[in-house]
Parts: structure tokens; sequence; C-alpha cells
């Protein structure tokens, strides 16, 4: 692939806090970048150089959009199959087809994760009450976690069961087909935030640990402090899993860390990640960086990492406390600009580093 010069535009899909720290960091590289994103308010467009909006369905904005820019990506997973198809046959569009297809549904998901050899949660699909009952037996009759196959992020869109009855029930409520998910006992959550451009070069950052609460992610920990050769095998998941995708970008690989030590995938994100937002400013290259310089055919930049780094996501009223986070040494306060704080809703993130080695 040729390397976009500067000057070139990427348009991005979706106008939120993703969207804004990638045109953040397309800028000091020369490039423009123009979002597509329905909602009034677009945080990543008030950042770019151009902003429409429209909707995933609007086949005539969409084609305007897609002769306005080089090269397009996504800041979110869940673009409809027919917006990613159609524009696909106009620009190139990394992360491609196939990623999108495979993180789109739970279920395909494991299953691709698993033809790959490599492990996960026991699992099962139900679209019914009568599945979910069965998929609950053929879990073990354990508790489980009732996920809606599609959509949902952040907790939403799942349920803890303890009971058949109760897994039928979260079905049934959630009206939608779902996957049921069996506990596993882990030390620890992590995950591996990785590159692949467009030259088939893969660039891996430290593994990380991710530390949640109420289903949203409150700290990942820079770096993760695994035992001997976990490290190596969490390198080794990501890249397999870029390159049975022919991925181009950054994806985000969340893991558990058994109670054995094994490393099982929980789930990917083919975008730029929440648990990847330490490496703004404690490696050599961000990953928002990282992902621009993949999405337009640059060489990527090695995955350094210079200092050790705790990020905090800023949840709802947790912005409030700007003023104090703004005059700690060692912390890199980055806020979205969303005009209204609300329970659950991600605001900013704060990245507090210590040297190599030094982290609490």
């Amino acid at each position: 692939m040729t390397m976009l010069p500067p000057g070139s535009t990427i348009g991005i899909l979706g106008g939120g806090q993703l969207g804004r720290m990638m045109a953040l960091a397309a800028a000091p590289l020369g490039l423009h970048v123009h979002i597509y994103a329905p909602e009034d308010e677009s945080v990543a467009g008030e950042v770019a150089a151009r902003h429409t909006r429209g909707g995933y369905d609007d086949e005539a904005a969409l084609a305007a959009f897609a002769a306005s820019v080089d090269a397009i990506t996504y800041e979110f997973e869940n673009v409809p199959a027919a917006c990613a198809a159609l524009l696909a046959g106009l620009k190139p569009v990394r992360p491609g087809a196939k990623a999108l297809e495979v993180a789109q549904d739970r279920v395909s998901e494991k299953d691709f994760v698993r033809a790959l050899g490599i492990g996960t949660a026991p699992y099962a699909a139900a679209a019914t009450a009568d599945e979910a009952r069965a998929a609950f037996a053929a879990l073990g009759g354990k508790a489980a976690i009732v996920k809606t196959r599609r959509l949902g992020y952040d907790g939403k869109g799942q349920a803890r069961v303890a009971s058949a009855e109760e897994a039928a029930a979260a079905v049934t409520g959630f009206a939608a087909p779902c996957i049921l998910e069996g506990l596993v006992a882990f030390r620890q959550e992590i995950s591996v935030v990785a590159a692949r451009g467009a030259d088939g070069r893969i660039e891996a950052y430290d593994p990380v640990e991710n530390r949640h609460r109420e289903g949203i992610l409150r700290e990942t920990l820079a770096p993760a402090r695994l035992g001997a050769g976990a490290g190596a095998e969490a390198w080794r998941i990501a890249g397999a899993i870029l390159e049975a995708l022919d991925y181009v970008g950054v994806i985000g690989v969340e893991m558990f860390v058994a109670a054995n030590g094994a490393l099982l995938v929980n789930e990917m994100a083919p975008r730029v990640h929440n648990s990847g937002h330490w490496t703004m400013d404690a490696c050599a290259v961000g990953q928002f960086e990282q992902h621009i310089r993949a999405v337009a055919g640059w060489p990527l930049k090695p995955a350094v990492r210079f200092a050790d780094c705790i990020m905090e996501n800023l949840i709802g009223d947790d912005a409030a406390r700007w003023a104090a986070i703004a005059a700690e040494p060692n912390a890199a306060l980055h806020l979205y600009g969303k005009s209204e704080a609300r329970p659950g809703r991600k605001m900013g993130h704060v990245n507090r580093l210590f040297p190599m080695g030094g982290r609490p």
C-alpha cells in the first residue's frame, strides 16, 4: 500500500472520545480527519477538520463522506454491515470486514479464537428460554454470565445468573440471541493492545492489568505483573489474532489469567482500546498515533514503554476533580469535552506516571 502523504484525510465513523483522540493524534502528522456520526454532540467533530452528521443507513451521505476522504476507520465495532460494505466498495476501510464480522458477535468471536487453538471461558449460545436452560446445564449447572451476542459494553447487555430459570429469564428479558459464559476463576484481568501495519509488521505494547467496577474499566496498571512466560504468551495470542484477521490497525485483546496461570481470551475490540490510553504518555508512540499510522499506510513505530503508568478513567462526577488532578506533578489529564456528566459516562482519564519499575 502507498503511504498517504501529509494533507490526506482519514475518515472516522463515530464521534466519541476515541475518534477525538485519533483526530488529535493525526494532526501532528499533517493528516486531516473527517468525522461521520449521527449524534448531535460530537466531541470528535469539534477537533476534526470536518464533521458530517448523518445516519449509518444514509447511503447518499455515506457516499459523499467516502468521496471526501482517502481511507476510513472507525471508533466502535458495531458499524452496521451494510454501511461497512458500502464504504469498503468506495475507499479502503481499515480494519477490514472480517474483523467486524468476528467481533460483532460474541459466539462468532469465541469460535474464531478457539479455532486458533487459543483458550476461552466455556460458552454456549441461547436464543430462547429452553435453549438457555440447556446451555446452563451444558456449562455444568453453575453460575454463569448471560450476554447479548451483539451490542452491549461497559456491563450493559449482561446479567449474572445462578440457576437455569434465572438464565431463561435473562435471555427472555434481553429479547435477543445470547451467549452464556461459564465463570472463570482468575487471578487477573489483563489486556494487550497491539497494532499491525499494512506491511504486516506487528508492534505490541506491554500487557497491562485492568480493574473493573460495576462492569466499567476503572484502572489500568502498566505493566501487568505476570508470571514467567505469561507476557510473551499474551503477545503471541494477540499476534495470532492479528495475523488470522489480516488486520490493519490497533486492536485490544482482553484476557483472564486463570488460577492455573493459563491465559484465556475474554473478548477483543477491533479498534483503539480504553486499556491502551496509558500509552499516550508512557510510550514512544501512543495507540492513537499508531492506529492512524497503520490506517494511512505509514510504518509503525516501536511500542516502547519508557515509564510505568496507572491510568484512571474519570467516570461521571470524577471529572469534577480536574483542578486537583491538574496540580499533580506526575499526572497527565485528558478530558473529552463532554457537556454533561452522567453516572457511568466516561468524561476523561488521567495517566499517572512513575519511573520504570516504580509504580505502586
